[in-house]
């Protein structure tokens, strides 16, 4: 199931890259962010921020993830670090990017974080028949009955 629950993450992902990330230990709120997915990378993505941004120390962070459609969620744990490959700066490198930074790819505030994903809780809201009547009924509903949950390696 572990490699099937990944999948479904990763699409859902694909299809919406907006995420909340926060620092682990910080006293501030989750923001939002855009996460630069990698269709060869599913150990990482990353982030462009600013130098003065909250989470431009890195450190050990955490992404929640809410998909489209509202039936896929994901509390992703990992570390950012600063990407400094001018490759992978440039890859990611696009129009509503260079729209934050006044000064394109050579602006002094750009920052691109490389976030490297140690575990996550992933649910799949796909619930069955069952637990689906259960809900219109007004029965009580076992979460199993809701769909996936599990804690998987990244």
């Amino acid at each position: 199931m572990s490699s099937d629950i990944k999948k479904t993450m990763w699409k859902a992902m694909s299809d919406s890259p907006k995420v909340m990330v926060s620092l682990v230990g910080e006293d501030m709120h989750a923001e939002p962010m855009y996460a630069q997915l990698d269709k060869d990378a599913d150990s990482e993505f990353w982030f462009y921020t600013s130098r003065d941004n909250r989470i431009a120390k890195g450190g050990k962070a955490m992404v929640h993830f809410a998909s489209k459609g509202h039936d896929v969620f994901a509390c992703i744990r990992g570390n950012l670090t600063v990407e400094s490959r001018k490759e992978v700066i440039d890859k990611y490198w696009s129009n509503p990017v260079e729209a934050w930074f006044d000064k394109g790819r050579d602006d002094p505030s750009l920052l691109m974080l490389r976030f490297e994903l140690t575990d996550a809780e992933v649910w799949d809201a796909d619930p069955s028949l069952k637990g689906m009547f259960k809900m219109l009924t007004g029965k009580t509903v076992k979460p199993e009955e809701m769909g996936e949950h599990e804690k998987v390696d990244l």
